[in-house]
């Protein structure tokens, strides 16, 4: 099937739900593995998780004394990981007791965090300049990456673990070796701070966003820029790879979310969903799914639509063969050189309805509050 016939059978994304509980800011977004629930950060300083079926309470956790700045679920979902701009890691088991371990992370406002794919790790980005990697299961530190001359806005390990990406206020997006602890790597060309930063789920590419409104994709293995796209009209906060590799959603102070068809190298659909800029995006695991938010404090969860590709009947048809050729790559399908993706008037617009306007906001439930009033209940019933 070519491009063209099947982009005439992709849907547009569709707004499912909209949540609202967070007083401020939501800094931070991202879904279970299961599917089954969303985790949300907020400059409120709490952490709700929020059930995705209808009406299922949501549940906050109080615990960080400062605004939270990065939320994830572990890759078995067992526990969720918060950073915090009062300096603390949080690593929560996401049930009803609320428990956290707190790591004194760093010696300032910690940006962002970040499980390594087995789950082992923990990796840290901080305004201290430096980015620390941890062990989950001892609690403790392992070793510190200190080459950042300014504030370090998000690290994340590579699919393999074997590299880590780093990006920050010094203009540079820096790649490390886990081994031997070394800077293998740094791209320089960003007219701003890079704020984000991620591996492809293949290990080949990754992709940073600037505060010059842009997004770039580089190749690891020719360290080459493959593509860089001037979408949005202002700093772009957050992106996230849709587990395929073939789309990235993108959200900015322009106060839109974008998002990106990489293979065809162009911007397929403009959100119009939040009144402020967005902090952050987010697929779910299996890509059906993404979420946003931003300063207008509301969650926004879309139903994909337009991945018309089942991504794990794909994988599994992967696991099946059995020759072991390394997948595709951007490189083999699109740019052959670096250019300029500007806005085309071929992107769709979408000012979004919610779809289910039946259901309230889900009862959000404070989980201190919770187990306080579980035990006031316990009085003798009048006889």
């Amino acid at each position: 099937m070519s491009m063209h016939s099947m982009a005439s059978v992709m849907d547009d994304p569709t707004l499912q739900s909209n949540f609202k509980g967070h007083k401020d800011a939501i800094t931070c977004v991202d879904f279970s593995p299961n599917h089954k629930q969303l985790a949300t950060g907020s400059a409120d300083k709490s952490l709700i998780i929020w059930n995705l079926s209808p009406k299922a309470r949501a549940f906050r956790f109080p615990g960080h004394k400062d605004a939270i700045t990065g939320i994830q679920f572990s890759p078995f979902g067992d526990l969720v990981v918060s950073a915090s701009k009062d300096m603390t890691v949080r690593l929560w088991t996401p049930s009803i007791k609320g428990e956290s371990t707190v790591f004194k992370a760093h010696t300032a406002v910690v940006r962002s965090v970040s499980f390594s794919h087995d789950g082992q790790k923990l990796v840290t980005a901080s305004n201290d300049k430096s980015v620390k990697v941890w062990s989950v299961h001892r609690h403790r530190f392992l070793y510190s990456l200190n080459q950042h001359t300014n504030w370090v806005r998000c690290a994340r390990f590579s699919p393999d673990g074997r590299l880590l990406a780093s990006c920050g206020d010094d203009r540079t997006v820096r790649l490390w070796d886990a081994s031997t602890k070394q800077c293998v790597n740094s791209f320089t060309d960003y007219g701003g701070s890079a704020t984000c930063v991620d591996f492809n789920s293949s290990g080949t590419c990754i992709a940073s966003s600037g505060a010059d409104n842009s997004l770039k994709i580089w190749d690891l293995r020719t360290n080459k820029l493959l593509q860089h796209y001037q979408v949005h009209s202002a700093g772009i906060n957050c992106f996230s790879f849709h587990p395929s590799g073939n789309y990235l959603i993108s959200g900015s102070n322009d106060n839109m979310v974008k998002i990106l068809d990489l293979l065809e190298g162009r911007l397929i659909y403009t959100l119009h969903g939040h009144k402020g800029p967005v902090f952050a995006v987010a697929f779910s695991r299996g890509g059906e799914l993404f979420a946003s938010g931003g300063t207008d404090a509301q969650v926004l969860v879309w139903k994909t639509n337009f991945d018309i590709i089942d991504y794990r009947e794909l994988l599994s048809k992967h696991s099946q063969r059995v020759s072991l050729d390394p997948p595709p790559h951007l490189l083999d399908i699109y740019p052959r050189g670096p250019h300029l993706h500007s806005p085309q008037s071929g992107a769709i617009k979408i000012n979004p309805v919610v779809a289910d306007t039946q259901s309230t906001d889900p009862d959000v439930i404070d989980v201190d509050q919770t187990l306080y009033s579980f035990m006031r209940t316990k009085k003798p019933l009048p006889s």
